[in-house]
């Protein structure tokens, strides 16, 4: 299982000084939808991460103009780009079209979305595909139980990763588990005294299940 660590509402500065710290311990590194907002993809290509060994993921979550927002996104040296999964048929073959051919990844949050649609856009074998407990909706979810339910539901599935408020205890339960490719955890590693120690401790959970 892969770590991500997601760095959000902070300055451009303090992320790409924070990225290259996390660079090789996190698989991947995801500057989150705010600082695509905040910054845009001028400032954030200008910023120039060059990350030598973890993978930089763009929190983008696009919903329309797919292939103009992922030309521009990949321009910045990004790996993966993000896409609701609530965007129409069209807009997530565009950027499926686009990642494959750059050898890319697209990464698609299921945020909100039922079994039903899910099963609609079931399709994009390379795709990454993002249970995605939201900021708004509360930290009670069981996580686990979460991946297991969708799990049965898509088997075709095979690129998962699961994100909401997970912690240590939630990140070695999902390790355990198994069933996962990625963890993505935001604020447990970047609002703690030592992002970079904090995060060492998951990668460690992770390896060790």
């Amino acid at each position: 299982m892969k770590l991500q660590v997601a760095i959000d509402r902070v300055s451009l500065a303090d992320a790409v000084q924070l990225a290259r710290k996390l660079d090789g311990i996190a698989d991947i590194v995801e500057f989150g939808t705010s600082i695509i907002k905040d910054y845009g993809f001028y400032e954030i290509q200008a910023a120039n991460v060059n990350l030598k060994h973890s993978l930089l993921l763009l929190d983008t979550k696009t919903n329309d103009e797919g292939q103009y927002e992922f030309e521009q996104g990949f321009k910045t040296g990004a790996d993966i780009l993000t896409v609701m999964g609530t965007a129409g048929q069209e807009t997530l073959a565009g950027v499926y079209q686009i990642a494959e051919q750059k050898n890319k990844k697209v990464l698609i949050d299921l945020m909100g979305m039922s079994n039903k649609a899910i099963l609609e856009i079931a399709k994009f074998p390379n795709a990454i595909y993002n249970l995605h407990n939201s900021h708004d909706a509360g930290k009670n979810t069981d996580l686990t139980n979460l991946v297991s339910d969708f799990r049965k539901n898509f088997p075709a599935i095979k690129n998962i990763a699961v994100a909401g408020s997970i912690d240590l205890e939630q990140a070695k339960k999902l390790a355990v588990q198994n069933e996962v490719q990625e963890v993505i955890v935001g604020s447990k590693i970047v609002h703690s005294n030592d992002p970079v120690n904090e995060a060492s401790k998951f990668k460690e959970i992770i390896n060790l299940c």
